[in-house]
């Protein structure tokens, strides 16, 4: 089946490490993205958000979905074509445009399920690029919950209200959590998750480090508070969500929360496909302030009808 693509978007954390060669050997295979190509530490064609239209395929399945605009984890690329089993179809009220945050929004369905928030639960997410955003919005729909999204840019404070959030800086955040996500990618974060931690609390970690080395502030309370430090990763679903989920379910979940129209203040930039290359390398070196990057893709602005002067796919 060939999809053209309207958008796909940078993943800024992991995209970022794998551009500066930063995958550690042992997590090669575990990192290899649907339909990369090339192996690391490279060169490669790597990553894993992509929304386009179905222009052509055989079977009944692709059949069905001819026309329709579909999102796939593929690498940028203007036409590609991928089993139809590997796409799924944009649910009704949700645009091309946005469903680029879908995979974002997959892992934060992950982390929620790893965190296992409930009603009346103190939360706070440190860190506010796009997933931790979506995990705190996620948390917040939760009845009786307090949520407070933490980031040590003042300017995220505009982010959280128009996503109807708490923004505070570390120093003002409420400790006595019940429950603490991590979310900023950076170790000095993730200490202060540990510090905001009430009695037999759980701290979710979202971030992936690469090769850097990180060290943590294990001694005072971390044992006599008896805290859980645990890992979350959107490569597999927790052991308890197996015997009824799969990926599919849960990307068809992520695609239909994107119906609010609200969570577009997530997308930051929309660069050519052409420019590309410059935007990664602006993000590896200085990505202060970026949340999610979109790349748009030639007559992506024409999405309503989009056999309209489309150049053929090619397998």
């Amino acid at each position: 089946m060939c999809v053209r693509n309207l958008f796909s978007a940078v993943s800024r954390g992991t995209e970022a490490l794998v551009f500066r060669g930063e995958v550690p050997e042992s997590e090669y295979a575990r990192m290899r993205a649907p339909f990369q190509e090339g192996d690391f530490p490279g060169p490669l064609k790597y990553g894993y958000i992509g929304v386009g239209v179905v222009e052509d395929g055989r079977g009944v399945l692709a059949e069905s979905l001819r026309g329709r605009t579909v999102f796939c984890l593929h690498p940028h690329q203007t036409h590609y074509v991928v089993p139809a089993s590997a796409v799924v179809a944009l649910p009704p009220g949700v645009p091309p445009g946005r469903a680029v945050l879908a995979a974002n929004m997959e892992t934060a369905i992950n982390a929620c399920w790893d965190g296992e928030p409930a009603v009346g639960d103190r939360i706070a997410v440190v860190g506010a690029g796009v997933v931790g955003t979506l995990v705190a919005w996620l948390c917040a729909r939760i009845p009786g919950t307090a949520v407070e999204l933490i980031d040590i840019d003042p300017a995220r404070a505009a982010l959280a209200a128009a996503l109807g959030l708490h923004h505070r800086l570390p120093a003002q955040a409420s400790a006595d959590c019940d429950l603490v996500f991590h979310a900023s990618g950076h170790p000095a974060g993730l200490a202060s998750a540990l510090a905001l931690c009430a009695q037999d609390a759980r701290i979710v970690e979202l971030s992936w480090y690469g090769r850097q080395p990180v060290a943590l502030p294990l001694g005072g309370p971390f044992h006599a508070r008896r805290l859980t430090l645990r890992s979350s990763q959107v490569g597999h679903l927790p052991p308890a969500r197996t015997p009824r989920w799969d990926h599919r379910r849960r990307m068809e979940l992520a695609l239909a929360l994107l119906v609010d129209p609200a969570l577009d203040a997530l997308i930051s930039g929309d660069t050519a496909f052409a420019e590309l290359p410059a935007l990664l390398r602006r993000l590896s070196e200085s990505p202060a302030g970026a949340l999610c990057e979109r790349i748009h893709y030639p007559n992506s602005a024409a999405a309503a009808a989009p056999n309209a002067g489309d150049a053929p796919c090619t397998a």
